[in-house]
């Protein structure tokens, strides 16, 4: 009898793990459309252009995605979502992965059953302040009211910091970047924290960002990516590898304006895995040959996408640190396609 039970609930569990595996991909090819989560407006992350199209750097990963799986990078719906809504929006399967600037931490990870399949930016929770409020150091903010928003890891960061430097504040709670930026400049707050990529970001839209410092701390560890949920590692899977295709396509010179021609000439036996042209890892998780070659031909490679949406070149002015390539002294690194 007790077989019996112990092989009814394998095999409940194997078929519960088929329709698991199966679930997301198959919806987004059925529905045509991928539902991807993203920041309610982060200027060179995620936010809307003049025309209402979304674009940035977490935005470029939705859209390689798409381009995987669908075929085309434009055939995204996108859902803003704040600190406190994203990770509902996920679990409820109002979307089918998030892009957006969250923190991979143990709790989110087991408590709320998600899976970060990458980290696409490696930050730091830092804090800005007014230049006039001649304060140099964050440990100098005792008793100042800071700007933060709820339902973030940088919350718990906040208090983590004051509490280890003896040293109070007065939390004034924002729902996301925008209101914080505008109380900021309101006055309502002495100092905005958040991830230091972040604080860039806004700052780079502010009519006054030289009255606006960055202050030196970097008081916490941020690794930020592309979120799926748990039990579906099959689509997991499929956002991970469209991901790493990126970084691996930088790490071989592949770029937008060249992948046709390096398609035609290459001699990297690894290339020509990545970009459909021997072997059939696609099938392996129920795509094309060709959905890597896609994905990178959507926006360009890992450091295409960093220059032209938050690298230094740009208003935000981010250079690439950790975000490197390992070659380079960074942390960014495909593991082998093979």
């Amino acid at each position: 009898m007790n077989k019996t039970v112990l092989l009814g609930t394998l095999a409940a569990s194997a078929l519960l793990a088929g329709f698991a595996s199966a679930g997301t991909l198959d919806d987004v090819k059925a529905r045509g459309e991928l539902i991807c989560g993203v920041n309610t407006g982060l200027t060179g992350f995620g936010a809307p252009d003049a025309n209402g199209n979304y674009q940035g750097f977490d935005v470029a990963v939705c859209k390689a995605v798409a381009a995987a799986v669908l075929g085309d990078p434009n055939k995204v719906k996108y859902v803003p979502t704040t600190g406190e809504t994203r990770f509902t929006a996920l679990a409820s399967g109002e979307v089918d992965m998030l892009a957006r600037n969250s923190t991979w931490t143990f709790s989110r990870d087991n408590d709320l059953k998600l899976d970060f399949v990458a980290v696409n930016y490696y930050d730091g929770q830092g804090f800005m302040v007014h230049k006039d409020l001649g304060v140099s150091s964050a440990k100098e903010l005792d008793g100042a009211t800071i700007c933060i928003q709820t339902g973030t890891t940088t919350e718990l960061n906040l208090a983590d910091f004051f509490k280890a430097n003896n040293i109070g504040y007065t939390p004034v709670t924002v729902a996301d970047d925008s209101e914080a930026q505008r109380q900021y400049l309101a006055g309502a707050c002495d100092s905005f924290t958040t991830d230091a990529s972040g604080l860039a970001a806004v700052r780079a839209t502010m009519p006054d960002a030289e009255n606006h410092i960055i202050l030196p701390e970097i008081i916490s560890k941020e690794p930020l990516g592309p979120v799926v949920r748990h039990g579906d590692n099959n689509w997991g899977d499929v956002v991970r590898w469209s991901y790493y295709a990126l970084v691996a396509a930088e790490e071989k010179g592949i770029t937008q304006a060249n992948i046709e021609e390096v398609a035609a000439s290459t001699q990297d036996p690894e290339v020509k895995r990545i970009l459909g042209l021997e072997g059939d890892l696609g099938a392996m998780m129920g795509l094309d040959k060709e959905w890597a070659k896609r994905a990178i031909a959507a926006s360009g490679n890992y450091g295409e996408i960093f220059a032209a949406t938050i690298g230094e070149g740009t208003s935000i002015g981010l250079a690439r640190g950790l975000n490197a390539l390992y070659t380079q002294g960074g942390l960014q690194y495909a593991p082998p396609f093979r």
